[in-house]
């Protein structure tokens, strides 16, 4: 399964508490923080509801 890598590039201070809430979700709180996850539908919308707080890459086995 192909795995995702998710960095935290900007604070989530002043954000909306349910952006607040997917961030922590994902294992991230602080910038410049990585995690990485298997390549899941859920997971893929997590991300996309929080693109401008991180930045994505695609790993391969």
């Amino acid at each position: 399964m192909t795995k995702i890598k998710i960095t935290q590039i900007r604070s989530i201070i002043d954000r909306p508490k349910k952006q607040k809430l997917t961030i922590e979700a994902l294992g991230l709180g602080r910038p410049n923080w990585s995690v990485v996850h298997n390549d899941t539908p859920q997971i893929r919308g997590m991300i996309q509801k929080v693109t401008h707080l991180v930045k994505t890459e695609e790993l391969k086995d």
